[in-house]
């Protein structure tokens, strides 16, 4: 049940600017994630406060060593696992997914289990998915590379998959999208997912954040940027800060209206967002004043003073522009009219920026400092940053040291580099822990835990056993498990003691087939009957109800069922009345028991006796009906006159005892086909009993009041208990199907006497055989058997006698000096064989939501991690040892698709610029290096021959470079296509001319039409990318050629402008380049300054014999002119003709009359 106080409180919601019902406040009630070197937010927590630097540059995700991409990293570990069969996701699905996706599937699952629900409880419901990610770094993989041919590609790695996949698999029916933002995503996934549950689109939430950094040119973009740390330090706020480092983190959350969650882990308060709009710096410069007026809009509407904010959990880059901006909209805001420092802090410092999912990283700190009262330090914090005032007078302080937090208020801050800005308000659980959760009873606790893996069930029981007993933690772990988790095939119970001992925990687990199986009662008869039996269950308040009911029918009668149960003398059961009265009310209390639980029963048996336990699972008899039923059954077995007799088991069955026993003694139970019990004078059983002794079977004397039940010798007691029982059963009931009889034949089952609950019927039964065997044997081999007695009387027998893949559990036994962990146990073995129990029904009420500090459930989760599932994985050009290298060109595939675009006179030829390209990077494989990160020189370059790519098939092109002189050679099968000279440059500034390029003139610039029409006149059909030019001069002195980040064509159409100005209209080709220069670093740097159209200015200096584009220089380039083919079609003449404008146009008369004639029609 739900503790959300009687008495009406009241929250204010900023979204409407009413005060609302406080039961309706969003909270975060269940977490769950995977950090840097950090499995779990709780391995997270003590890597914090133990101020471990989480970046580092071991286990890389790839080997490439660059200056620009900077070596470390923060990596989340073993993303190659997931559970797929528990997702129910096929293995081709599987191999194609987004890790991201994968991950993200599990850590939803615990972040429910974490907030003490069971899946199945949300399935159908309105809960929203919401998540924020940028970059999937696999996509490249499974939508580009590795097209699949059933589509899985994009099924695995969309982005909309993320949280689509989510609500697919447990059935939320709320908004599911994933968010953009780029560093703000999951912070804007949050106020979204806030703002969703205010206006009623959702009753719940998923919020997560996601990022790996699985591909390092993303690093490297990073680095061109100017945003990332040389040295992999977010020195956050430090006045040696100089970028951030890279991280992975997987982060969800569970978003619930208080009123629904069991856990609070932080109350969101408020929820906002904004967008930096145009900036003059540029669109990846952040705004310090945007930022101030989301903050004072912001808490505005929240109606609270900024001033009162003990801590602010900021964005914290640790770059250059950032940190400033940031804190200047800060110190505006916080720390006017301030008593005491603000408190600042970044979680970046210590796992790096996880930009994505950056935003949730910062809630799951803040979640760990309302957890544990302390808020978790910076570390890379020395000095204030120069020109912070704020920093440097003190009336902000940095967090470097775990510091006590006593609750509250705290804000946290996130920007998105594009100038998306977002900032939540979270306020702590006020609820402490009282007496550290310990309960005030003394009950040992009974947990149930299912799982993928046994070693999950045991990871569980090794972290709840090993830490003192918390019973708000048993309650959530009880509800998790109230109801059957589906994909879970191994299941285990625990109990739990309130104080630690050196004594073993008792603990079991089981495989579990996930098979519903019948359950069968089976209630014992006379026999099972002990001192002291009902001492350790009355201590159960279940139970202690059943027995006063009891007490309030026998005391009466002069009976004291009390002392019946609990009396360890040995002579209380030699009263037939009291042992039967006794056995009854234990079998009540246990019936009860069970029903509190919502264990019921398919089917009901009950041995001799046992069967007034029958009529009252069955709803026949009342608690009072049953408990007098026994008493009067016991009344008349002593005030009837009978022969002293006595009762014995014998080892053989009915069939084989019934010949070879004497006259005078009865068959009065029918056990099995290898067990009966004999029933008559105490005399001849005693003498019977020996006999077969000696011939070595078994044979048994069992207590029965000195009564001979079940013979002949009772007959003068049935009319005595018809008058007594009739007394009691006014009204029989309809004995419902479920009771299996076994006093009556079961071919004689539909005759009236039969079908009631009636005092003939337990006449009948007092007085009849027990027909056990019979009835036994139509018990399924999938049963659950239940023994409901005080003794497991019945379990020899019934292991001997029936299928082994039956399970019979007890739930007491006579001699165990414990019997409340008996029927613990016995409970456990009904979790463990299928049931679901409800557990937390057997203790005291434990309200919600539950207090800070409860242990987190998430961390303790294990999967079937058993396969490697496809993952990323970034290969590095191997270093070629013979200098020799094969390309096979295929317009079929991806890296060559583009050159079909390459037509001149007719004829697909491989571009010029290709086969240096191809020369470029295999030098660079050589060298063990990326070839876009590498500068380099070509020299003396000869074009010998034109290849023409085939349609279909591929071009086998061989590349050869000496090491010594750097001579190349390019080949088609035997003959030389291209030969020249090429080395690798540290310094390409020193091999280029670095003219002055001439300033604008006012030449004429032709467009990309006009410009393309006039090549193809000459014989060139270009098309794709081979048509990047965007404009140019008539005489080809000057133009714009676009960049598509592919260098072939990008210098193929460099020699485009050069060869648009020769003079003559023939068809050339090239033939020769003295020099050519590659500057790669210049030419990203100017790549940084073009405009979003991305066109870099081209000259074409024929003074110098130059032609320069970004970080391109061509020098001296020889063309030769060759035959064209005939002309597939005539070209297009286009003439222009003058036509005179006259104001007042004069036309002859009878041309003016036609019109006239025409426009009337």
């Amino acid at each position: 049940m739900k503790d959300k106080s009687k008495e009406i409180r009241t929250s204010f919601n900023p979204c409407t600017q009413e005060l609302i019902d406080a039961n309706e406040d969003i909270v975060i009630s269940g977490v769950a994630g995977r950090f840097p070197e950090s499995d779990s937010v709780r391995h997270l927590q003590e890597n914090l406060f133990n101020k471990i630097n989480l970046i580092t540059d071991k286990n890389l995700r790839w080997s490439i060593e660059h200056p620009d991409i900077p070596p470390g990293t923060g990596k989340v570990r073993n993303i190659q696992k997931f559970d797929a069969s528990f997702f129910d996701i096929s293995f081709k699905q599987a191999h194609t997914m987004d890790p991201m996706s994968r991950m993200l599937l599990e850590h939803t699952y615990e972040a429910i289990i974490d907030a003490g629900i069971n899946p199945q409880q949300l399935r159908g419901t309105k809960t929203g998915v919401f998540i924020g990610s940028c970059i999937s770094e696999t996509e490249k993989t499974w939508i580009y590379e590795k097209i699949q041919a059933n589509g899985l590609g994009m099924t695995g790695c969309s982005r909309s998959m993320l949280p689509n996949r989510i609500s697919y698999h447990f059935d939320f029916v709320g908004p599911s999208y994933a968010v953009d933002t780029a560093c703000s995503s999951s912070l804007y996934a949050m106020e979204n997912a806030y703002r969703a549950l205010r206006n009623g689109q959702c009753d719940a939430a998923i919020v997560g954040g996601i990022n790996l950094c699985l591909h390092p040119y993303v690093s490297y973009a990073f680095f061109r940027l100017g945003v990332t740390s040389p040295d992999y330090c977010c020195k956050c706020f430090d006045n040696s800060a100089n970028g951030y480092a890279r991280s992975e983190t997987i982060s969800v959350i569970l978003l619930q209206k208080f009123k629904d969650a069991k856990r609070v882990y932080a109350t969101v308060v408020h929820g906002k967002t904004n967008c930096d709009g145009f900036k003059a710096q540029g669109i990846t410069y952040p705004s310090s004043e945007l930022q101030k007026t989301l903050l004072v809009d912001f808490y505005k509407e929240c109606k609270i003073p900024p001033n009162s904010l003990e801590y602010v959990e900021a964005h914290g880059t640790g770059t250059q522009v950032g940190d400033p901006e940031e804190l200047t909209a800060v110190e505006e805001v916080f720390c006017t009219g301030r008593t005491k420092p603000l408190k600042l802090g970044s979680v970046k410092s210590n796992l790096g920026h996880a930009e994505a999912a950056s935003g949730m990283c910062s809630i799951i700190k803040v979640v760990i400092a309302n957890e544990t009262g302390l808020i978790p330090p910076n570390i890379h914090y020395k000095n204030p940053r120069d020109g912070i005032k704020s920093l440097i007078d003190g009336r902000i302080q940095v967090v470097t040291e775990p510091t006590p937090w006593a609750g509250g208020h705290i804000a946290i801050s996130s920007f998105g580099f594009g100038g998306a800005n977002a900032h939540i308000l979270l306020k702590s659980n006020p609820k402490g822990k009282i007496n550290g959760g310990a309960p005030e009873d003394d009950l040992p606790r009974l947990v149930t835990i299912s799982g993928r893996t046994k070693e999950a069930v045991e990871n569980i029981f090794r972290d709840i056993g090993s830490r003192p007993l918390d019973i708000e933690l048993v309650k959530l772990l009880h509800d998790v498990h109230a109801d059957n988790i589906i994909g879970h095939p191994y299941r285990g119970y625990i109990i739990l003691r309130k104080t630690t001992s050196s004594e073993k925990l008792v603990q079991e687990i089981n495989h579990y087939d996930e098979v519903k199986r019948p359950v069968w009662f089976v209630f014992s008869g006379l026999g099972s009957q002990w001192p002291g039996m009902g001492i350790a269950l009355l201590r159960l308040p279940i139970f202690a109800e059943a027995i006063k009911k009891c007490d309030n029918i026998l005391k009466s009668r002069g009976v004291d069922i009390y002392d019946i149960l609990t009396n360890t003398k040995n002579s209380t059961h030699d009263n037939v009345l009291y042992s039967t009265v006794g056995i009854a009310a234990v079998q009540i209390g246990l019936v009860d028991l069970l029903k509190s639980i919502n264990i019921l029963p398919d089917k009901i048996i009950g041995y001799s006796m046992g069967e007034l336990g029958c009529s009252y699972a069955d709803g026949c008899f009342t608690a009072e009906e049953t408990i007098l039923a026994a008493y009067f059954r016991g009344l008349a077995s002593l005030e009837a006159k009978v022969v002293p007799g006595a009762m014995a088991n014998v080892g053989l069955g009915y069939k084989d005892l019934k010949d070879i026993c004497p006259p005078d003694i009865d068959l009065a139970c029918h056990n099995s086909a290898e067990s009966s019990t004999i029933s008559g004078p105490a005399e001849l059983i005693k003498a019977f009993v020996a006999k077969l002794q000696g011939h070595n079977i078994f044979a048994q004397e069992v207590p029965s009041g000195n009564v001979a039940f079940h013979s002949r010798y009772v007959t003068d007691v049935g009319p005595k208990l018809l008058k007594y029982l009739k007394e009691v059963i006014s009204k029989p009931k309809l004995r419902s199907t479920r009771w299996v009889s076994t006093s009556v034949p079961y071919d004689q089952r539909t005759k009236v006497e039969a079908r009631f609950a009636s005092a003939e019927y337990h006449t009948n039964n007092f007085l009849s055989a027990v027909l056990f065997e019979e009835i036994s044997s139509m018990i399924p081999d999938d049963a659950v058997m239940i023994e409901i007695a005080p003794h497991d009387i019945l379990q020899s027998t019934i292991k001997k006698s029936l299928d082994p893949r039956i399970s019979n559990i007890s739930l007491m036994q006579h001699g165990h000096n414990n019997n409340l962990e008996v029927f613990f146990q016995g409970v456990g073995d009904l979790y463990n064989a299928g049931l679901q129990p409800i557990i937390s029904n057997f203790y005291p009420e434990v309200h919600f939501p539950v207090s800070r500090g409860t242990p987190m459930i998430s961390p303790l989760i294990k999967w079937d991690h058993s396969y490697d599932w496809y993952t990323y994985q970034f290969q590095e050009q191997d270093k070629l040892e013979t200098c020799v290298r094969t390309v096979e060109v295929n317009l079929a595939e991806e890296a060559f698709e583009y050159m079909v675009g390459h037509v001149i006179d007719g004829r697909n030829l491989l571009p010029a610029t290709g086969y240096l390209i191809l020369a470029w990077e295999t030098l660079a494989m050589i060298e063990g290096e990326f070839y876009e990160g590498v500068s380099v020189v070509f020299r003396d370059v000869k074009f010998l021959r034109a290849t023409t790519i085939p349609p279909q098939g591929f071009l086998t092109m061989s590349i050869m470079i000496h090491k010594g002189t750097g001579r190349f050679e390019v080949s088609e099968g035997d003959a030389a296509v291209v030969t020249g000279y090429i080395h690798l440059t540290s310094n390409p500034s020193a091999e280029k001319m670095n003219l002055s390029l001439p300033k604008s003139d006012e030449e004429e610039m032709v467009s990309s039409k006009d410009f393309y029409k006039e090549l193809k006149l000459r014989g060139y059909h270009y098309d794709g990318l081979f048509r990047g030019v965007r404009s140019c001069t008539i005489s080809g002195s000057k133009g714009k050629i676009a960049w598509d980040r592919n260098w072939v064509a990008f210098m193929d159409n460099m020699l485009q402008v050069q060869i648009v100005g020769m003079d003559s209209r023939g068809l050339f080709v090239p033939t020769a380049i003295q020099k050519l220069v590659i500057d790669t670093e210049a030419h990203y740097d100017q790549l940084q300054s073009l405009s979003e159209k991305k066109e870099y200015p081209v000259h074409s200096l024929k003074i110098y014999d130059l032609i320069v584009a970004g970080g391109v220089e061509m020098r001296g380039l020889k063309a030769s002119a060759i035959s064209r083919r005939k002309m597939d079609s005539e070209p297009v003449l286009e003439t222009y003709k003058f036509i005179a404008h006259r104001d007042c146009a004069q036309i002859p008369i009878k041309e003016a009359k036609y019109k006239i004639s025409k426009a009337g029609h």
